[in-house]
């Protein structure tokens, strides 16, 4: 019958119901004085009623609905019982109760869709006849069935007309409410599907704003703070439950009295910031650059309705500008350096020629022999820092490729070994449970960042005995490859190690101070990660971590990430 299974809970159905039952039971016990042919239906009926009211007050914790639905069908049966044993005993076609069968079709409608309301009209209306002709049945003689019917259908009795009038009432009445509670229910459908695109909207663009990762608050017309999100609360150092209700002004007139300027601005003058900088102080009493951004919302007639601000923690960008920045400036040093560099290198080679072409030819003694000695080995000396400065200026845009690293690693050790300021005691040696490992990289650069770990761990020894490990290391599970250059000479104290890259930085006494500053520049350019563990009087580890090539995939890995810090 098309059950409407939202309407029993509505606000005029269970009142309707419960009036429907007042009025019977007045009528049965007031009027008709509770005749005994009643009792059965009436105490069936109050026991169905009160059923049905538990169900509608305990349907949602108990899960009752269909118990509720089967108890509302049976009270309307009951219902229409009673009724019509009401219109009988009391007049019959001229009794004054027949208006209790239209409460019936009414509170049906609250219930049942239009189908189902003409379905309840139509019983209502055959109960109705079914009383009519019993009553004039009883009135006359049972052998006059027949005649009774005659007289029903006979147009010219005014019993047709009054049976004929009560069923247009009863489908006109059906008609009207199960229309109108049809709209009612299609109304509150669509009620309840826009309240519910309502609330998720809101549920999505809180949910949205609230995990922005720029910080955003409101203020309106009034100056106090309605909305705080999470990254504002990070940044700025409140808590949304600790500012909200307050004013602006009150908030952040202590920490940060620029951002409670820049929204008064907008509330008092309704001027916006479409970008602005400013500096603010954090919870902890930092210093942090603000990114901010401010608009105007206003009504449509106008009027101010508030002030959106939107900012960010600049402190990482900042940062990044300030070295980029600093490297422009090096990038244009270095160029210029390099071309100095080389111009002074031409000269100086001819001066190392000539006066090595004197030594030969002239025979000097004493002061002036030690002399031209000193000459000469500054101008090697000298050659040497511009060679390694060069070396230093000109790393440029490596180029990746499949690289294999024991090959390198061996033949740096090879060429250390032969080098004539490598004295014989110093043992250099390889380590690695591989004979071939891959990597991707620049394999002219990793050869020189090899040659200066390893040289300038045996530049360390300062021509003592000692011992220089190169070791690999890679796992199954990881996506790098370690290379390790250990030695056990002095270490490098604690003050000074964070100044190891830096160019020109020394400890050593013939050191040009470019050769670990060559290594973290060759380590920046093919973005491989650059750590140091050393300990005074132990030695010092430096570990390279190098991208492994997927032998096993078509995809090459990406290169690591960018050297850290020195440990």
């Amino acid at each position: 019958m098309g059950i409407d299974k939202s309407v029993p809970r509505s606000g005029l159905f269970l009142p309707l119901r419960l009036a429907s039952y007042v009025i019977i039971m007045a009528v049965v016990v007031g009027w008709m004085r509770y005749p005994q042919y009643l009792r059965a239906l009436i105490v069936a009926y109050s026991v169905v009623t009160l059923a049905f009211a538990l169900c509608l007050a305990f349907g949602n914790r108990y899960r009752l609905r269909r118990a509720t639905y089967v108890l509302t069908g049976l009270q309307f049966f009951l219902e229409v019982g009673i009724e019509s044993a009401i219109i009988y005993a009391t007049g019959n076609v001229n009794s004054p109760f027949s208006a209790l069968l239209v409460l019936t079709v009414v509170s049906a409608a609250l219930v049942y869709r239009m189908v189902g309301t003409l379905v309840i009209a139509s019983a209502v209306s055959a109960a109705y006849a079914f009383i009519i002709w019993l009553g004039l049945v009883n009135s006359t003689d049972h052998d006059l069935s027949m005649q009774a019917l005659r007289t029903i259908f006979s147009t010219n009795e005014s019993v047709f007309y009054s049976i004929f009038l009560h069923i247009l009432i009863f489908y006109l009445t059906a008609f009207m409410s199960g229309y109108l509670a049809e709209r009612l229910s299609n109304r509150d459908q669509e009620l309840v599907d826009a309240s519910l695109a309502l609330r998720r909207a809101r549920l999505e663009t809180d949910d949205i704003l609230r995990h922005l990762n720029s910080g955003l608050l409101t203020v309106d017309s009034s100056g106090f703070i309605v909305y705080f999100n999470r990254a504002a609360e990070r940044i700025l150092g409140y808590s949304e439950e600790g500012v909200k209700g307050m004013t602006a002004r009150d908030a952040f007139a202590e920490r940060m009295p620029e951002l409670a300027a820049c929204l008064n601005d907008g509330l008092v003058s309704g001027v916006a910031y479409p970008r602005r900088e400013l500096d603010i102080i954090d919870g902890e009493r930092r210093p942090i650059p603000l990114g901010l951004s401010t608009s105007i919302l206003t009504e449509e007639g106008g009027a101010l309705r508030g002030v959106i601000a939107i900012f960010s923690d600049l402190t990482e960008a900042k940062a990044l500008e300030s070295k980029v920045r600093v490297n422009d400036r090096l990038a244009a040093v270095g160029e210029l350096s390099a071309s100095i560099a080389h111009e002074i290198r031409n000269p100086l080679a001819a001066i190392s020629g000539s006066v090595e072409v004197l030594r030969d030819e002239l025979e000097l003694e004493g002061a002036n022999a030690r002399l031209m000695s000193l000459i000469l080995k500054e101008s090697q000396r000298l050659n040497v820092i511009l060679t390694d400065f060069l070396a230093y200026a000109r790393i440029g845009r490596p180029g990746y490729n499949k690289v294999e690293l024991c090959h390198i690693v061996g033949e740096v050790r090879e060429l250390v070994m032969m080098h004539q300021k490598i004295p014989d005691n110093i043992k250099i040696s390889l380590e690695s449970d591989d004979s071939f490992v891959y990597v991707i990289g620049d394999e002219g650069l990793i050869k020189q960042l090899l040659m200066n770990l390893v040289m300038n761990a045996c530049e360390a020894f300062d021509g003592r005995p000692g011992r220089v490990v190169q070791r690999l290391l890679q796992y199954p599970e990881d996506s790098q490859v370690l290379l390790q250059v250990s030695d056990n000479g002095p270490g490098i104290d604690a003050n000074r190690i964070d100044h190891i890259y830096e160019p020109f930085f020394s400890t050593k006494k013939h050191g040009t101070g470019l050769g670990l500053a060559i290594v973290h520049r060759i380590c920046d350019a093919l973005r491989l990660t650059l750590q140091v563990d050393s300990q005074p009087g132990e030695g010092t580890t430096f570990t390279v971590g190098f991208a492994r090539f997927a032998t096993d995939r078509a995809v090459v890995a990406e290169p690591g990430r960018s050297p850290v810090a020195p440990k």
